[in-house]
């Protein structure tokens, strides 16, 4: 008697990836149309897996070249650009065995896989640190200097010192310690993707706090850049005290 198929269904969608080839096993024999598609659909998820794997691998190459430093620290911001709310600096040190799948640029992530893997992130590093900068500093120092001085509490935030940093571009003046400054090292590196999304996530989580204060301004979806419906707001009722005034003569 053959099983009903959503019985199929729903075995296929508590599978994790390693039951797989069994599933797949276990019905290959079966000859409806409907069953076969969900084996393609399983094997299509092995692939896709396999080829993460593949780029998880890929992603630790610097961490790899440098293994022989006991804490490797990336390091990234997040708000640079925006015309409104802090910039946001991320520090994290992950494990040497390091097993977290997805890590990416913050900005080629969904926003529920930033989510995820900010809660991944957490759970597993060996630390995290995080540190801010307000609208008022950025305009005082410009935000170069801002996103320095926010880079370098994060990493004072870290539960260990690092003895060598993974930056994504950016050389951190006033930093003792090792940096080695690599170019889109949010798309190359765990460690420096990993930061990059603990910096995304907690400003993003911040600008949606502000959007129940300030709520004309949007910044619930915008985050603080300058949206159409942004720049109208910021026409029609002014600048909030978490607009950047350097950043906003153009349209105040």
């Amino acid at each position: 008697m053959n099983i009903k198929l959503d019985d199929i269904k729903n075995e296929l969608k508590a599978a994790d990836v390693s039951k797989l080839p069994s599933f797949i096993e276990k019905y290959a024999n079966d000859e409806r149309s409907a069953v076969k598609k969900l084996l393609e659909r399983a094997n299509k998820t092995i692939v896709a897996y396999e080829k993460e794997v593949e780029r998880t691998k890929a992603m630790l190459y610097y961490e790899e070249q440098y293994k022989s430093y006991m804490y490797v620290c990336g390091i990234d911001e997040v708000g640079r650009g925006p015309l409104a709310g802090p910039v946001v600096a991320g520090a994290v040190i992950l494990p040497k065995e390091m097993d977290i799948l997805y890590l990416n640029d913050s900005k080629q992530l969904s926003e529920k896989k930033r989510e995820e893997l900010y809660d991944i992130i957490m759970e597993k590093a060996v630390s995290v640190g995080i540190g801010y900068n307000s609208p008022e500093r950025i305009d005082e120092i410009n935000i170069l200097q801002a996103t320095y001085e926010a880079m370098r509490e994060a990493i004072s935030k870290l539960d260990y010192e690092p003895d060598l940093l993974l930056n994504d571009a950016v050389t951190i003046p006033g930093v003792n310690m090792k940096q080695v400054p690599i170019i889109k090292g949010d798309a190359k590196s765990s460690s420096i993707a990993a930061a990059s999304i603990v910096a995304k996530v907690t400003r993003d989580r911040l600008m949606v706090q502000y959007d129940s204060i300030y709520p004309e301004y949007g910044f619930a979806s915008n985050k603080g850049y300058g949206s159409q419906m942004h720049i109208e707001a910021l026409k029609k009722y002014g600048p909030t005290p978490i607009h950047r005034r350097s950043f906003i003569g153009n349209f105040v």
